[in-house]
Order: C-alpha cells, then sequence, then structure tokens
C-alpha cells in the first residue's frame, strides 16, 4: 500500500471508533459560530447545538476529542447512587479508602440549604464501594444505598478538602467564628475514627479557611489552598492572610507558603510523578456575594522542583461554565476537574478531551483506583465507570 494510502487508512480506522451507550461526539465547528449568542453569564449550561438537554442527559458521556475514547473506555456507566431534596450533603473531601473499600465525603460547610457553618459544623459521611458497584447498571439507584454517618472524635469543625495520608485520612478544617483556628486535622479511617490537629497556624496566625489538600507523591509533603470561602459564607473572620498555598513537611514539620497571588484558591493536585502542580482560582464564585464575572475560573499549573518548591505559573485551562472547584489526575496526566455542568477533561496540554455531563454543578470526585469514580454534586451523588485510572497517591510515605 503507497503510503499517503496507508496514513488514510490509519486516520479512517481512528475516526470511525464505535460510539459508546452512554456517550456522544460533540463536533467543535458546529458551535463556533452560533446564530444566537446568550448574555454574559458563567452559570449557563451549553448543551451542544442539535442536542436538547434530555439527550445530553441520557448520554453523559460528551466526546469532544477522539482520546476521549480512551478515558471512558468501550462500555461507560452512570449511575445516581443517592439524592437528597436541598440540603448539599455530597460537596467536597472524597476519598477512597482501599482496606474497607469506602468513600468519604463530606457535607458543604457554609450553605444556606445546609444550616452549617457558623452555628453547627457539617457532617462527614461514607459510603460501601462493594454496595455501589452492584448498582452500576443502574442509571438511578437513589434509595439503595446506605450513606453513613462518621463521626470523628473530637470533630472536624467544617471539614471541606480531604485525602489519604500515611494509611489515614488528612482533612482541611474552615474553622467556626473567631476562637475555632481552621487547619488540617487527620481522622482514622475506622472507628473510633479518632483525629488530631496536625497544623492549625502559620506562627501564631489563623490561615483564612483551608480549602483542599493534596499530597506531592515525589516528595511526601502535603500542600493545602487557603481561600475565603468561610468568610464569604459569614463563618470566620476578616482575612488575616493573603490566599495562598502552602507546604507542610511531615519529617520536619515546617509550614511554608509555596504560591500567591490568586483571588480564590481552591482545588488543588499533582501530576503522577508529581513534577507539576494544578491549582483552580474559583474568584469568580463568591459565595454569598454572587458572581464576578471577570474574575478566575481557572486552571493553574505549576512546576513543582526538586526541593518541593514551585515555578513557572501556567494558564492551564478557563473553565466554563461555572468554576473549577475539585481538580485530579488520571494515570495518563489527563486532568480531571469538577465545574458548572459535570466533570471535565483535559489532556496535559490543556486540550478539552470531554465530559461526564451531568447538567448541573459537580464541586468534587475521586477516583476510587482503575476504572471507578464516584462524583459529589451537591444534592446528588453519582457512581462512573470509564478506564482511566486516578493518580492521586493512597498508600503513600
Amino acid at each position: 500500500m503507497a503510503l499517503p494510502l496507508l496514513f488514510a487508512f490509519l486516520f479512517s480506522e481512528a475516526s470511525a471508533r464505535t460510539v459508546p451507550d452512554q456517550a456522544l461526539v460533540v463536533n467543535w465547528n458546529s458551535f463556533n459560530a452560533l446564530e444566537t449568542v446568550q448574555p454574559p453569564s458563567v452559570t449557563n449550561v451549553f448543551l451542544p447545538p442539535g442536542f436538547t438537554e434530555e439527550q445530553a442527559l441520557a448520554k453523559p458521556f460528551h466526546i469532544y476529542d477522539d482520546d476521549f475514547y480512551d478515558v471512558i473506555g468501550p462500555n461507560p456507566t452512570l449511575t445516581v447512587v443517592a439524592s437528597t431534596g436541598v440540603d448539599p450533603i455530597f460537596h467536597e473531601a472524597a476519598v477512597w479508602y482501599p482496606p474497607a473499600n469506602e468513600v468519604f465525603f463530606v457535607q458543604n460547610a457554609g450553605a444556606k440549604a445546609a444550616g452549617t457553618g457558623l452555628n453547627k459544623s457539617n457532617i462527614i459521611q461514607k459510603i460501601s464501594l462493594n454496595q455501589v458497584a452492584a448498582l452500576s447498571a443502574e442509571r438511578n439507584a437513589s434509595g439503595l444505598v446506605d450513606v453513613i454517618t462518621v463521626n470523628a472524635n473530637p470533630p472536624i469543625v467544617n471539614s471541606n478538602g480531604a485525602t489519604n495520608y500515611r494509611g489515614e485520612i488528612v482533612f482541611t478544617s474552615e474553622g467556626q467564628g473567631n476562637s475555632t483556628a481552621p487547619g488540617l486535622w487527620v481522622m482514622n479511617p475506622q472507628e473510633p475514627y479518632n483525629t488530631t490537629v496536625l497544623v492549625n497556624n502559620y506562627f501564631g496566625r489563623q490561615f483564612n479557611s483551608p480549602n483542599d489538600v493534596a499530597v506531592n507523591p515525589r516528595n511526601g509533603d502535603v500542600y493545602f489552598t487557603d481561600s475565603l470561602y468561610a468568610y464569604l459564607q459569614d463563618f470566620r473572620p476578616p482575612p488575616g492572610l493573603p490566599t495562598q498555598v502552602y507546604r507542610f513537611n511531615p519529617s520536619t514539620g515546617a509550614v511554608t507558603a509555596v504560591a500567591d497571588g490568586f483571588e480564590l484558591p481552591n482545588g488543588i493536585t499533582f501530576s503522577p510523578d508529581g513534577s507539576y502542580a494544578y491549582v483552580t482560582d474559583t474568584g469568580a464564585q463568591l459565595a454569598f456575594y454572587g458572581y464576578n464575572l471577570s474574575a478566575p475560573a481557572s486552571i493553574y499549573r505549576y512546576t513543582v522542583e526538586v526541593d518541593g518548591t514551585w515555578s513557572n505559573r501556567k494558564l492551564f485551562s478557563y473553565t466554563s461554565p461555572g468554576i473549577p472547584d475539585g481538580v485530579h489526575c488520571d494515570t495518563k496526566g489527563n486532568v480531571y476537574s469538577a465545574v458548572g455542568d459535570g466533570v471535565q477533561v483535559w489532556n496535559p496540554s490543556g486540550t478539552l478531551l470531554g465530559k461526564i455531563f451531568l447538567g448541573s454543578v459537580a464541586a468534587n470526585f475521586r477516583f476510587a483506583g482503575k476504572g471507578r469514580m464516584v462524583i459529589l454534586a451537591q444534592t446528588q451523588l453519582y457512581y462512573a465507570t470509564l478506564a482511566a485510572e486516578g493518580a492521586d497517591p493512597v498508600n503513600e510515605f
């Protein structure tokens, strides 16, 4: 076969992939020039031309690039495993604990619909993936999965972000009022769920409201974002420190600031080898104070130097709709973020590959090993099966 014909044959074979039952293909050219463009809004959910909302939800794996086939595999599924009316029970801090095959997560801290914040702390919860996995063929299994409250002892006040840490779970605590200082707490994921404070100050000064936390797989250090959401939700005083990313060295106990220049730093994660850090800035979403459409709804990438410091800040992606909240990578280095219409996926160069489309806000999510993902969408909890495997460290250092 002549060389040009061989290339054409290979291209046609790559382009003729079988579209999975729960997936649809989106053509970029179909919406580059629209007849009507909506007025400015950060929250309008985008529907590709030619698809109704019902069709987009019925086939939630939206393929924008052929490489997304490798992410989702031949038969991806999405299942609602729990629902609540208005209380945003399924918010953040999703962590998979392999020994029990359980996923932990927390209620929204500070949301009016939850009644949490200044007068009441949020709660920690968990589900069994053994129970969930048996229901993956269903589209809606709400009511069939046990959502169990975890009574941490002592309680972690207004928890938000979390990750695996030395066989336990480290949570960010946003604090409460003037006297309950925010910080990092470690919880034993087995009863009686005993907790200890890891860090609660920067040279005697209270943090603002730590939002998310991640462990670098290369050096074992704990990095966390400190944002203003507790203040913007009226359960913490005005900020006393800049909005920054901090680094905690477990060996020495040293706490150092590694990045600033954010409006509202939020989610944080690392590439599989720990050489890059990704941080979301959700400055466009001001909680009780509405939106600032000209502020960041962005993911930034940093180089993690050998000594653990960060350099080379780069805009990785500006997301739409909504804001990029939780962020994680898979083992191939693809970047996933929870945004205003579900979970979006980019390759390491920042090209959008596709979406797990919910039609509503996702706050965070977590891979549970290979081929499994739990998505927290405030009032709904989802379980997805796909081909990708999460890169977050599970049993590190």
